[in-house]
């Protein structure tokens, strides 16, 4: 292992501290010297802020700094939310985290029912998914996969973090709808690898997240041609 430079290091601590998103190891290297040792410096800055008030955390790919879990329920007095997603956001939430790389008409296939106009947006808009290539199959739909920034977001190292299918129903996060339940049995829901990029992207917050009552999804036709993204 190689040496650590104290004056790299302090440049990676500043510029982590400077930062109100997580980044990058590839926009940390370019804001380093050629010759710092990217790995070593992070390995190093997380050991050293291990037993503070703020930790290094690792989201996925990128880095950020946050408040040590042990300390955070003593900085949090209210929590304001603006707008809550509806049931129909969370189960495409939910069914691109398990099973991406997947594309609109497959999310409508495990749904059930077909995606109102916006879902996918407003998530893309989130920041949680992002697009991840195209199927070689008629038509070539986009497939989505989740960022780093969902990751981050829900306090997710890895994909290999996420909640089994059971703890998400029983914390309400998914509804016991059939087609879940067939697919569950015949497919399962598990964490899959990344693909490549490649660029492409229902109003999904209500009142009560679990009213459907603004977002009517209409069940699918079987006899019609599934969208091609």
């Amino acid at each position: 292992m190689s040496e650590i430079d104290p004056q790299h290091l302090r440049l990676l601590e500043a510029i982590l501290f400077a930062s109100s998103s997580p980044l990058s190891e590839r926009a940390l290297a370019a804001r380093l010297p050629e010759e710092a040792d990217l790995k070593a410096l992070l390995a190093e800055l997380k050991s050293i802020y291990a037993e503070r008030g703020v930790n290094l955390a690792q989201a996925g790919g990128s880095w950020v700094f946050r408040t040590a879990p042990d300390v955070a329920a003593m900085l949090t007095e209210e929590r304001t939310v603006a707008r809550k997603m509806s049931r129909a956001a969370v189960e495409t939430m939910a069914i691109i985290a398990f099973h991406q790389p997947v594309t609109r008409a497959e999310i409508e296939e495990i749904r059930g029912v077909g995606l109102s106009k916006g879902t996918l947006d407003v998530l893309f808009e989130e920041g949680w998914i992002r697009p991840k290539g195209r199927r070689r199959t008629p038509g070539r739909p986009v497939t989505w996969g989740t960022t780093d920034g969902f990751l981050d977001h829900f306090g997710l190292e890895s994909l290999k973090d996420l909640p089994g299918l059971d703890e998400l129903k029983a914390a309400g996060l998914l509804d016991r709808r059939a087609a879940i339940e067939v697919y569950r049995v015949t497919g399962g829901l598990e964490p899959a690898a990344a693909a490549g990029d490649d660029d492409d992207a229902e109003d999904l917050f209500t009142a009560d997240p679990l009213d459907d009552g603004d977002e009517r999804d209409a069940p699918l036709d079987p006899g019609a041609e599934p969208p091609s993204a």
